[in-house]
């Protein structure tokens, strides 16, 4: 196995308040894709609805991916004012979340 260089990983698993209207999902979506453009240490973003079979684990409905350059990046990117408007504008939007931060590994044979 070998890590990838630098590259950390963060997933993060949401599951959004009853009345929140699935238009203000899609704000939250886009705003959030945006901040890839806006913030250099975050390199792409990545999201989806869940398809368990069944009710979704624990409620959690979608998924968002993000791939930083380096933990550092992870840092510069919470900190930066664009990502705190952000979080300020649709945290309460969000009924709970579990984000886990990791180093992805290449499974090699």
């Amino acid at each position: 196995m070998e890590e990838e260089k630098g590259v950390v990983k963060r997933a993060l698993l949401l599951k959004f308040k009853d009345e929140i209207a699935p238009d203000q999902i899609e704000q939250l979506v886009k705003g959030q894709s945006r901040l890839v453009d806006l913030i250099e240490p975050l390199k792409s973003f990545h999201w989806g609805r869940s398809v368990s079979i069944g009710n979704s684990p624990q409620g959690f409905t979608h998924i968002f991916e993000f791939v930083f350059e380096s933990a550092e990046g992870i840092a510069e990117y919470t900190a930066h004012p664009a990502h705190v408007e952000f979080s300020n504008r649709y945290g309460p939007y969000i009924d709970d979340f579990v984000m886990i931060d990791y180093k992805p590994t290449i499974f090699r044979t």
